[in-house]
């Protein structure tokens, strides 16, 4: 496996995949299966719209399962308590201030497919974790954003728990 396959992630999104693959496999599976089983005993499978309908679910079932599989198999796990809180990195805690302004913001540096900004998790990958990245405490950093260019100061990074 090579870097570029690799998918950083929080042991808390790896544990995500993992229940969600476990939700996929023991029990949506089971599902589209009887599903299936109900839409044959119609009759003609030939012109019947609950059979493809539940067979379309299916093939989408078990593409979503290879995906999660896949990112599994691919993820690097970052363990927020070996990181070095002296620079924003993966699986710190970042407070930002906007310059100018009292505003300020703490976001958990994830990777790219944990990212929820509504619930404080900002992507590495994303404008404002890509310009954060490697900086210190006091440093400035100015992020184009769709709104316009804005300028932040980061104020504290700590380790993520």
């Amino acid at each position: 496996m090579t870097d570029k396959n690799q998918e950083l992630v929080t042991r808390e999104g790896f544990q995500k995949l993992q229940e969600e693959l476990n939700h996929l496999t023991e029990i949506r599976r089971g599902e589209i299966a009887d599903r299936i089983r109900q839409a044959r005993e119609f009759g003609d499978i030939s012109e019947n719209s609950e059979y493809d309908d539940a067979k379309n679910e299916q093939y989408l079932l078990e593409r979503r399962i290879s995906e999660v599989q896949r990112r599994l198999r691919n993820a690097k796990i970052v363990d927020p308590s070996g990181v070095d809180t002296g620079a924003v990195d993966l699986g710190t805690r970042v407070t930002l201030r906007v310059v100018g302004k009292d505003t300020e913001r703490t976001f958990q540096i994830v990777g790219a497919n944990e990212s929820d900004p509504g619930s404080g998790k900002l992507s590495h990958a994303s404008p404002v974790g890509r310009a954060v990245l490697k900086r210190r405490v006091g440093e400035k950093v100015t992020v184009s954003t769709p709104r316009g260019a804005t300028e932040y100061e980061i104020v504290n990074v700590e380790a993520a728990s």
